[in-house]
C-alpha cells in the first residue's frame, strides 16, 4: 500500500539504482500491446478502516526495500 501517488517505471527504475547504489540497465521501448498507460491506488479507505496513512514517498520506500532484501537474501523463510 503506497501513497495513491503513481510513478512511472523510469522513476522506479532511478529510485532503486539510488537505494541500492548499483545501476539497473534498462532500455526504453515502446509500450505493449495491452499494457496499462497508468496503474495506482486510492488508500483512502486504509486510513478511513485501519486508521493508516504512508508516510514516507518513493525513495524512503525503496530504501527499505533494499535493506530487507539484503537482510532476506533468499526471501521469507519456510519455518
Amino acid at each position: 500500500l503506497g501513497t495513491g501517488t503513481g510513478y512511472s517505471v523510469l522513476q522506479m527504475v532511478q529510485a532503486m539504482e539510488k537505494a541500492s547504489g548499483r545501476e539497473i540497465k534498462y532500455k526504453i521501448t515502446a509500450r505493449r500491446e495491452g499494457d496499462v498507460a497508468s496503474c495506482y491506488a486510492n488508500p483512502a479507505l486504509a486510513e478511513q478502516e485501519l486508521g493508516w496513512r504512508a508516510a514516507f514517498g518513493l525513495d524512503k520506500m525503496c530504501e527499505d526495500l533494499w535493506r530487507w532484501q539484503l537482510q532476506n537474501p533468499t526471501g521469507y523463510s519456510k519455518n
